[in-house]
């Protein structure tokens, strides 16, 4: 009984048309499924109502629309250098395949909210900086030339493809040498206090240079992962520091420059220390003000709990998951790579994340290029030996929320009463429902969707994933 909707079809159920503003309508329910075992992609399945049918199963779901949390920003991915550079060795029809995977409105992921890298990282060929020049306060050097050739086309393609286009936030790795108290852009070191005011000038200067090039900047990370020191790219800040530079130098020359609409993230960094930085940062006003949100990774565990604890401080902050991906290189076919995702996206979600971002949205055959040898993977690779794609199952499983949770949905109440399955539920734009139910046991699961007057009943396959999006559908409607 794999994917099926216990309900008689749409053409069988008359009697359940509502009247809704003079027309006979009625809620339908369509099933979109990825499962390890029947080998369904994303493909919508079926429909059925959402009728007062008598629920078949003991566990219930139960969605509660009145019910409301945040809303959302956006889902998507990470334009990098690395992935620019895999694509470049594709033939054209291949790279052209992966930019509409992601941002065809129809039949891609539809991504709405991508983040990119200031100066190198460790997913580019090389250390680079746009101001090389040592003592240039003023950044009279300050060039994007380097972005140019790889990273800049790569985004501006993804934009000629995207229906409504899509927010794009930037973080730095790593100020230039000549900022740095080390010397070198690896291995972490600090900014120089005496940089603080031109490195806050770094960040309008790239803000006006991307504006130039028809690419706006929706917002920015202070600094990626603050408190660890890479063997790539890196930098340390304290809670305090970074506090600092956003109140004395960061926030008053982005409002100088009239960019004070820009978002500013802090953090940018795990879970588990998110709720210290929080408090150090966003308890002091003059900081806040100029402050968006908290951004998180997922390297450290789950602790969904954290970000409820921040939510509940500073309600008026958003949070935000920048940046998640599998380390250590591709693993081809692995079920648990989706799994993951989608764990993490749901526990995210439930707990007032507004977005959720992965990683490199391509990498090649090795998990690279990553000029310090930090090879992960990513949702799509690139076989560059033999112009072969390969769709880990991480692509599919975040379709099924960046595909069908629309900029702007709000989280409705969404309850589980069994152990064995995850869920999260939204309410779009237009009016739709739409809910993500994981099911990663080995065992198919049997489950009824409630909002406490009518019903539908579904089955999970093992080791599997679903969509369900509850809209008003024309009587006479397909």
């Amino acid at each position: 009984m794999h994917n099926y909707l216990y309900v008689n079809k749409l053409s069988m159920l008359p009697n359940i048309y509502k009247e809704v503003e003079g027309e006979n309508r009625m809620r339908v329910v369509e099933l979109h499924p990825s499962s390890k075992e029947a080998g369904d992609r994303l493909a919508r399945k079926d429909r059925a109502a959402f009728s007062v049918a008598h629920a078949r199963s003991v566990d219930i779901i139960s969605l509660n629309s009145e019910e409301t949390y945040q809303s959302i920003v956006g889902f998507g991915g990470a334009f990098t250098e690395a992935g620019a550079h895999a694509l470049s060795r594709m033939s054209a029809a291949k790279r052209e395949e992966v930019l509409r995977a992601y941002f065809d409105p129809n039949t891609g992921s539809r991504y709405t909210l991508c983040r990119t890298h200031i100066n190198s990282c460790d997913f580019s060929l090389g250390n680079y900086a746009y101001s090389e020049e040592d003592g240039d306060y003023d950044l009279s050097s300050f060039d994007i030339s380097r972005d140019r050739e790889l990273l800049i086309p790569f985004i501006k393609d993804a934009q000629n493809l995207s229906n409504n286009g899509f927010q794009l936030f930037a973080s730095p790795w790593s100020p230039p040498v000549w900022m740095k108290t080390t010397g070198e852009m690896n291995n972490g070191g600090q900014l120089k206090p005496e940089c603080r005011e031109a490195w806050a000038l770094y960040f309008t200067k790239y803000i006006e240079a991307y504006g130039a090039e028809g690419i706006p900047i929706w917002g920015l990370t202070v600094q990626n992962e603050p408190q660890a020191t890479q063997t790539w790219d890196s930098c340390i800040y304290s809670h305090e520091e970074q506090r600092d530079f956003v109140r004395d130098y960061l926030g008053p020359r982005l409002k100088a420059a009239s960019m004070g609409d820009v978002k500013v993230i802090v953090w940018d960094h795990n879970k588990d220390e998110i709720l210290d930085c929080a408090e150090q940062i966003l308890s002091d006003a003059d900081a806040a003000r100029y402050i968006w949100g908290v951004g998180f990774h997922w390297y450290a565990g789950d602790h969904f709990e954290a970000l409820d604890a921040v939510h509940n401080l500073f309600p008026d902050k958003r949070l935000l998951a920048t940046e998640n991906c599998q380390e250590f290189g591709v693993k081809f076919g692995s079920w648990e790579l989706g799994e993951r995702y989608a764990h993490s996206i749901i526990g995210d979600l439930n707990n007032w994340a507004v977005g959720w971002v992965d990683w490199n949205m391509v990498l090649d055959e090795t998990g690279g290029p990553n000029h310090a040898g930090n090879l992960c993977d990513a949702p799509i690779i690139a076989d560059t030996q033999n112009d072969v794609l390969h769709y880990q199952n991480a692509y599919y499983y975040i379709g099924h929320f960046s595909r069908f949770i629309e900029p702007g949905a709000v989280r409705i109440g969404c309850r589980v009463s069994a152990d064995h399955l995850e869920a999260t539920a939204f309410k779009n734009p237009d009016g739709s429902l739409a809910m993500v139910v994981l099911n990663a046991t080995e065992d198919a699961a049997a489950f009824t969707v409630s909002d406490g007057t009518d019903s539908v009943d579904h089955e999970l396959p093992a080791r599997s994933i679903a969509t369900l999006v509850l809209r008003d559908q024309d009587a006479w409607g397909d």
